[in-house]
């Protein structure tokens, strides 16, 4: 909007004209009355009075007026201030946001940069360069929470790469060649093994609560998923770890595995997995789905006081025991078809909604003393070859459908066989021949 600025000489032009128009009315006014009686000099008198309080009212009047436009124009500036601070605001908050922009720009950069040139120390030949490449990855996925997710999924493409373990020899070379060949094969073979330990180690370092789990000092990494489908993994260990998603189908566990008190809170895939070693499982939580079909235990396994949500465990193989012993299935647990070679042990397990071992193959001792089976129990179709213990094992009856009463317990052990005798707490049930 516009604003006129009254000059100086407007003002005296204006204040001029005041005192003339006033001067004007008065010279009018006496001339008009030219009388001298007593009532003629009032209204003289009277006339004058009148001229000065048009001149003075006009003055007033002026005065006024150049009030209203100081006024006016003090608003007229504060609004522009007003508005020239809010554009000053504007272009600050601009320049701030393109400023945020370039150093998001630059530290994006800087992380593709860093993480490129690590990724190509992977593919060194030489284990040490590897091992370089490995602990850049670990450093950057520390300073980027954003990254740690693709860091951790390079890491385990690395352990899904095909490889031979030190042991591994060849019969196929010449003799005149063998001694040198082993040599050089074994020492690659032990640096690849190394170089697959210190990807392990990496990873389960940081998924481990610990006492700084959140801020600055923490070096736990929160819900990460693992996809190590078909790796070979020496020594593996995710004890006390918590994870999300993990997949471990068709992998390969060389040596001790130890999974004690770790906490899946998603799907925990170990289908068709094979345990060279030890298998540690115990107080280990699962709150989604655990598949394990199809999954061999060469040697012992524990899943003392484990918790399952839905436990899949049909045409597993337990070569040398397995112990359940206080473990949890809050859902269904499947175990059809499960051969346990060298003794099972479910002593107060408890089947919340149901189990299935139908043909299941118990070669050593069952133990299933004071277990409970809650939902529909099968064994239809199992074998018994040693001795099998129900003592104190409970079935639980469960609630009709629409109805406070509950049904008998369903239990099913036909074809069932005992090569020991059925054991006397199963006299009960009449499908027992």
């Amino acid at each position: 909007m516009r604003y006129t600025v009254l000059s100086v000489k407007v003002i005296i032009a204006w204040a001029v004209l005041i005192v003339a128009v006033g001067g004007a009315v008065t010279a009018w006014l006496l001339m008009g009355h030219t009388d001298r009686d007593t009532e003629a000099d009032r209204l003289k008198l009277d006339a004058i009075r009148t001229a000065g309080s048009i001149v003075v009212g006009t003055g007033g009047a002026a005065a006024l007026l150049l009030a209203a436009r100081r006024q006016r124009s003090t608003e007229i500036a504060l609004r522009q201030k007003d508005r020239d601070q809010a554009d000053t605001a504007l272009a600050f908050a601009l320049r701030e946001r393109v400023a945020a922009d370039t150093r998001d720009d630059a530290a994006a950069r800087r992380i593709t940069d860093l993480y490129t040139k690590a990724v190509e120390l992977l593919g060194s030949p030489h284990a040490p360069v590897r091992l370089g490449g490995l602990y850049a990855l670990e450093r950057l996925a520390q300073d980027n929470p954003g990254q740690r997710q693709t860091i951790v999924n390079v890491l385990c493409a690395c352990l899904r790469m095909p490889c031979e373990l030190p042991d591994d020899t060849s019969d196929d070379l010449p003799v005149e060649q063998i001694e040198d060949t082993y040599r050089a094969t074994y020492r690659e073979r032990l640096q690849e093994r190394e170089v697959r330990l210190t990807a392990q180690r990496l990873i389960t370092a940081h998924l481990c609560p610990g006492e700084h789990t959140d801020g600055p000092l923490s070096t736990f990494w929160r819900d990460i998923d693992l996809d190590l489908t078909a790796a070979t993994l020496v020594g593996f260990s995710l004890r006390r770890c918590a994870v999300r998603t993990a997949v471990f189908r068709s992998a390969t566990f060389v040596g001790y595995a130890d999974f004690a008190s770790a906490a899946f809170s998603g799907d925990a895939d170990f289908g068709a997995t094979t345990f060279t070693g030890g298998a540690n499982f115990g107080a280990t939580r699962f709150a989604a789905d655990a598949d394990f079909e199809w999954t061999t235990f060469t040697e012992y396994a524990n899943f003392e006081a484990a918790t399952f949500a839905t436990a899949d465990f049909e045409w597993s193989t337990f070569g040398d025991g397995a112990d359940f012993e206080s473990a949890q299935f809050t859902h269904s647990a499947n175990f059809g078809s499960t051969t346990f070679t060298d003794g099972a042990d479910f002593e107060r397990t408890h089947f919340h909604d149901g189990a299935n071992f139908g043909a299941a193959g118990f070669t050593g001792y069952a133990d299933f003393r004071t277990t409970v089976f809650g939902g529909t129990t099968n064994f239809g179709a199992a074998t018994f070859t040693a001795n099998a213990d129900f003592h104190g094992a409970e079935f639980c009856p469960i609630p009709a459908p629409r109805t406070d009463s509950p049904t008998d317990p369903q239990v099913d052990f036909h074809s069932t066989t005992f090569e020991r005798g059925i054991p006397p707490e199963l006299a009960d049930y009449t499908d027992l021949d």
